[in-house]
């Protein structure tokens, strides 16, 4: 599958199914470009490297926190709906 053939469902619950999956490339491609700074052995190539990393690990942050705020949004809504449920 190539990497831009991935759609979306539209059926989350509590969670969002494309952002995971962002989740789950941005981690892989953390994981290329720190075995490329371990085997680089050009300072100036290395330090690019580092800060491409860094980078990147910065946006996986920002999924993750947004995940949480779909999660905790989806919770307080299911609190909200089984309060009326309890009637």
């Amino acid at each position: 599958m190539p990497d831009t053939d991935y759609k979306c469902g539209h059926n989350c619950r509590n969670t969002c199914a494309m952002l995971n999956e962002a989740l789950r490339r941005e981690t892989a491609s953390i994981r290329f470009y720190e075995s490329v700074h371990d085997e680089c052995t050009t300072p100036e190539v290395k330090s690019f490297l580092g800060n491409v990393v860094e980078k990147r690990r910065s946006e996986i942050l920002k999924i993750i926190q947004k995940l949480n705020e779909i999660h905790a949004h989806s919770q307080a809504l299911d609190g909200i709906a089984s309060s009326f449920n309890a009637f």
